[in-house]
């Protein structure tokens, strides 16, 4: 291995710092006394890539760190690789805690000690600071809960720090914590959903009433409210039609001092029905010019920057093809959509994604596949989407196995065959803390 490259005196700590505890200082004073300390800070999209976004934002998280005594300057870490910062600063040392060795960071490490290797660099590795965990004091304080504020402007990060940010919907508290705290194992990451989707079609249905915007925003509101106190995550929230644009204002602040992220409303006029039935059914589109100044109303109504308007497009739905809604994607931009929801129900997405690589680049493109479920979310975001929304799948989940469980009962006198399809007791009282 060749040592004719010079090393600088500098030693590199990287570090996310969400959360600075004492085992970070711990770290960076020993870092401190091997030389000058540059912290690599992990950026937003890097930290994304395998965890969950954190709770401050970059530059917050660099203001906190540039203050240390232990730090002589900040650099941003663009990825979870270490190699472009070490071949730029050229280290004396790497300083990292010794519980890399093993798991998903092991790899990183290797690369790390291999880089190093050409200027004659060296790997540091103090003991892990023991009974401090940067997980368990993130957990404890999403439990704690969080802000209007800090909920709000999740989103945007989201959608500028992920290929594709995907949500789900909720239509009560339990499906809140469902979507808050469900996660698996796809590859060597764990991932989870992003964010809720507070269906106006869920939401509807859970009240027994009918998706024609009968429910309105007071009644909407109590179940908005029960999902907002038990968890932290992005709301999405389906604004229907938005109604009259004065109306539609009156939503925008309700919904954005609430922290909601975005409200997103479809270019249809009364009565509304919903999209699935396409032309089955008598449905009427805004005329453009119109519905844009809805947007443009309801985007001058709002307070916060991180508020988002979006703008859902009909026209795949009711056969209008390709050109209107290009059409109408261009005026609606113009009108100060944050964001345009192409709507399909077609099972073949040729022309979604005819669409969707029409508009690439311009703001956040949002997709919803109930109808093309078979699509995947790498293909989704390959043709140009930026964000996911599963918007109905909790309760279609829910209703077969509570009418399968109803039926077993009538069927059999009793309940004993009905356990097959329920969670035990135990369990269920598991499921909210406060029964604990």
């Amino acid at each position: 291995m060749s040592l004719n490259v010079e090393s600088s005196d500098t030693v590199y700590v990287a570090m996310s710092a969400d959360i600075v505890h004492p085992g970070h200082i711990n770290l960076l004073e020993k870092a401190q006394e091997l030389g000058p300390v540059t912290v690599g800070l992990l950026t937003d999209a890097a930290i994304a890539s395998y965890k969950r976004l954190p709770l401050m934002t970059y530059e917050e998280r660099r203001a906190v760190v540039a203050q240390l005594r232990q730090v002589a300057d900040v650099v941003p870490q663009e990825t979870l690789d270490y190699e472009p910062n070490l071949r730029s600063l050229k280290p004396r040392y790497v300083v990292h805690g010794d519980d890399w060795r093993e798991g998903v960071q092991a790899k990183v490490r290797e690369r790390v000690i291999e880089v190093l290797a050409e200027w004659g660099g060296e790997l540091v590795e103090p003991e892990y600071t023991p009974g401090i965990s940067s997980s368990r004091v993130h957990q404890a304080l999403l439990e704690v809960g969080t802000t209007p504020d800090i909920r709000r402007r999740t989103l945007r990060r989201l959608l500028a720090t992920r290929d594709v940010t995907r949500v789900i919907e909720a239509h009560n508290g339990l499906t809140g914590l469902i979507v808050e705290h469900t996660t698996a194992t796809n590859g060597d990451r764990e991932i989870g959903f992003d964010g809720m989707w507070l269906s106006s079609l869920t939401d509807s249905t859970i009240k027994g009433r009918p998706d024609t915007e009968y429910v309105d925003l007071t009644s909407r509101s109590s179940t908005l409210q029960e999902i907002l106190e038990v968890t932290t995550k992005p709301i999405v929230y389906d604004a229907d039609t938005g109604g009259l644009i004065d109306h539609f204002q009156l939503k925008v602040k309700t919904l954005e001092r609430l922290g909601v992220s975005a409200a997103v409303i479809e270019d249809k006029v009364g009565p509304k029905k919903n999209s699935l039935f396409g032309t089955e059914v008598d449905q009427t589109q805004d005329i453009p010019a119109a519905f844009a100044e809805k947007i443009r109303a309801g985007k001058e109504a709002q307070a916060t920057e991180e508020f988002m308007v979006v703008a859902r497009i009909e026209s795949l739905i009711l056969g209008k093809g390709i050109p209107d809604t290009l059409e109408r994607a261009e005026v609606y931009l113009e009108g100060g959509a944050d964001a345009l929801l192409i709507h399909s129900r077609d099972k073949d997405t040729a022309d979604l994604y005819k669409v969707l690589g029409e508009l690439r680049g311009t703001v956040p493109l949002v997709v919803v596949p109930s109808s093309y479920s078979q699509a995947y979310e790498y293909e989704l975001a390959e043709g140009g989407a930026s964000l996911v929304i599963y918007a109905n799948h909790l309760l279609r989940a829910a209703y077969p196995a509570m009418v399968s469980t109803a039926e077993s009962i009538l069927e059999n006198g009793r309940a004993q065959e009905a356990e097959d399809f329920l969670l035990p007791i135990s369990r269920a009282l598991e499921l909210i803390p406060g029964n604990r």
